[in-house]
């Protein structure tokens, strides 16, 4: 599992690194401010679930292959998709009924982190 994860958090700091470059480069003079602002939390938000990721992976080494911990990287990897991808097609698109989508996101990424605090927090009474 946690070889999985290390990986697809790295793909995902990549990718945010990447879109984070487009849009500092390539999207500055085509979006408003406003817009480009909403962008930039996304990236910013990306990049810090893909590290998340790659921590999580690194706990899941260290506790062992628990469920929560999978549930948790799982639900990680949905707030990005959900979070950040509607902002970035919100700031690209203008169209603001994608801003709906963004909270699910963010209610993904704090399920995520509580599932893998629980599976901490259960190691830890093991240990």
């Amino acid at each position: 599992m946690s070889n999985k994860y290390f990986a697809y958090g790295a793909i995902g700091a990549a990718l945010a690194v990447a879109l984070g470059a487009f849009g500092a480069h390539g999207l500055k003079d085509t979006l408003s401010e406003d817009m480009l602002e909403v962008y930039e939390t996304g990236v910013r938000y990306h990049m810090y679930h893909a590290i998340g990721l790659m921590l999580v992976a690194l706990l899941a080494d260290r506790i062992g292959d628990v469920k929560l911990v999978r549930v948790g990287a799982r639900l990680l990897i949905a707030g990005i998709i959900l979070f950040s991808g509607s902002l970035y097609v919100l700031a690209l698109s203008d169209v603001k009924i994608l801003g709906a989508i963004t909270p699910l996101g963010g209610v993904a990424f704090l399920a995520g982190w509580g599932c893998i605090a629980a599976a901490a927090l259960r190691a830890r009474k093991k240990a």
